[in-house]
């Protein structure tokens, strides 16, 4: 789908562990001819993986190497994550790695993109990038996009992940200034990064985008006005791009997560639902809970391992005829 990486890589892909010899690495080297001396860009951790067992390295005798086939769904491709130290983000990097891309962590909290650098660090695989961004920065999101492309060359897949729930409040009780910061991240936010990503796609001869809605955009989830109304937005948002983006071999794509736990945000989703004073949640957090998982047919939560296994899907070639879909996963809730 996408033209071969040029040779701007040739000198940045190269890898040499210091004090080691040559190892099998990723897909990183199928694009490169490598020299000695060169210091490595993965910080620790073996090499190998299971989803790069397919490349090996030739190294000749003038100590130059090059790399022979490469494995994983997305070898050599860059993808970039937005909300990147979040749960979501930090595990779809980890599979977008593990499938042998380059990974771009892009997030606005520079503590916690840090420590999600650093466990993306210890996953094999190819290298990964941070950076400091805020999406409802136009200046800050150009410059992002300009500084993966200055290092990578180009940008090939991009889940636009970032976002904000807002509060949990009636509509009659809703802060105007919090409807309005919701929108602000959830869909200018993910319509400016999407639209400066799609420029760079265009540039380069396509590429793929999924944007992260929500079940709760289809079902009008009460107390959450601002936050369902940003994921309806998305899902529509989404069709309009598909539509447009189609004719430079850009597909683009929506998932539609609900109810995924347990955990953190499982409980506090629950807990603010049982506060909310909505008449269609009950006062006990675990009564809220028992009720949620009522309504849906498979009867148990969703992982964010499934969520991020859809995500895949659509950013791999496996769904390659899909754009402006919205994979809806949910355990059968939204069924009409």
């Amino acid at each position: 789908m996408f033209p071969p990486i040029t040779s701007f890589a040739r000198s940045r892909f190269c890898t040499r562990s210091v004090g080691r010899s040559w190892r099998t690495a990723s897909s990183q080297l199928a694009v490169a001819d490598c020299t000695n001396g060169v210091r490595s860009a993965f910080f620790g951790g073996t090499m190998m993986t299971a989803t790069a067992a397919a490349l090996y390295v030739v190294q000749s005798p003038g100590g130059s190497c090059r790399a022979e086939g490469a494995g994983g769904r997305f070898a050599g491709k860059v993808v970039v994550v937005t909300g990147g130290a979040g749960d979501f983000g930090r595990a779809g990097a980890t599979a977008f790695k593990r499938e042998g891309a380059n990974v771009v962590l892009l997030d606005a909290a520079p503590k916690q993109l840090q420590l999600a650098e650093t466990a993306l660090k210890q996953v094999p695989g190819p290298e990964e990038f941070t950076v400091v961004c805020d999406i409802t920065n136009q200046a800050q999101v150009e410059a992002a996009v300009g500084s993966i492309e200055r290092k990578f060359g180009r940008i090939t897949h991009l889940w636009n992940n970032a976002g904000y729930q807002g509060h949990v409040k009636p509509t009659l009780e809703y802060s105007v200034e919090d409807f309005q910061k919701v929108q602000d991240i959830n869909v200018v936010g993910a319509f400016r990064l999407l639209q400066c990503v799609a420029k760079s796609m265009q540039k380069t001869g396509g590429g793929v985008i999924v944007n992260t809605a929500s079940v709760a955009g289809l079902r009008g989830t009460p107390a959450m006005p601002a936050y369902v109304a940003s994921k309806a937005a998305i899902q529509a948002l989404t069709m309009s791009v598909a539509k447009d983006l189609a004719p430079f071999n850009i597909r683009v794509n929506a998932v539609s997560p609900a109810l995924i736990g347990p955990g953190f945000m499982w409980d506090r989703q629950n807990q603010l639902h049982a506060e909310s004073g909505s008449p269609y949640f009950a006062r006990d957090p675990g009564v809220v809970a028992q009720n949620k998982l009522g309504g849906v047919p498979m009867k148990r939560l969703g992982s964010i391992d499934e969520i991020v296994k859809a995500v895949v899907f659509l950013m791999s070639e496996d769904s390659s005829y899909c754009t402006g879909t919205n994979l809806i996963v949910d355990g059968g809730m939204q069924m009409r």
